[in-house]
């Protein structure tokens, strides 16, 4: 059971990750266009200055838990590099319980109500020629801490499964 909700969490995550991956070329390739314009022909739009700032908000905050499942976060291992896989197993069962999860689920709470308004409004942006969609940037704000909830989730039975394993 544990593995099954692993392996589903994981997926998802990965799915996401590699999804958003792409944003990274379009970024490169957005600003070299942005930059050609402006440079090369004196003509610019805010919209697609925006877009490269919504794209990298997008790598950002949804990849965070693809790179949490990767175990590529910035992680402070002095201690930790040299543990066996029972003690990480318990410093990330615990760490995800007790720092993760709740972190996690007051980001939600605090950042709900930001969204919502703002889907209610359909904000758009505040510049002239900005894009109409600053509701999906603000939706980032709950859905980043969702996903990297899901994948504490995952990192829990992962957890769990290996001090089963090893206490046998």
């Amino acid at each position: 059971m544990l593995a099954t909700i692993e392996s589903i969490i994981n997926g998802i995550n990965e799915s996401i990750g590699r999804f958003v991956s792409w944003f990274v070329i379009a970024m490169v390739v957005i600003t070299f266009l942005n930059v050609l314009m402006r440079y090369g022909f004196n003509f610019g739009l805010i919209a697609v200055q925006e877009l490269v700032v919504y794209l990298h908000a997008f790598v950002f905050m949804i990849a965070i838990a693809y790179t949490y499942k990767q175990d590529a976060h910035v992680r402070v291992d002095i201690f930790y590099e040299n543990f066996s896989a029972k003690r990480k197993a318990w410093v990330n069962l615990l760490g995800s319980l007790i720092l993760l999860l709740p972190f996690c689920t007051y980001l939600i709470y605090a950042s709900w109500d930001y969204a919502y308004n703002s889907w209610q409004l359909l904000e758009g942006s505040r510049e002239a020629g900005g894009l109409p969609l600053v509701f999906l940037l603000k939706t980032l704000v709950p859905l980043m801490p969702a996903l990297l909830m899901l994948q504490g989730i995952s990192t829990i039975c992962h957890s769990m499964i290996t001090l089963k394993s090893d206490s046998a």
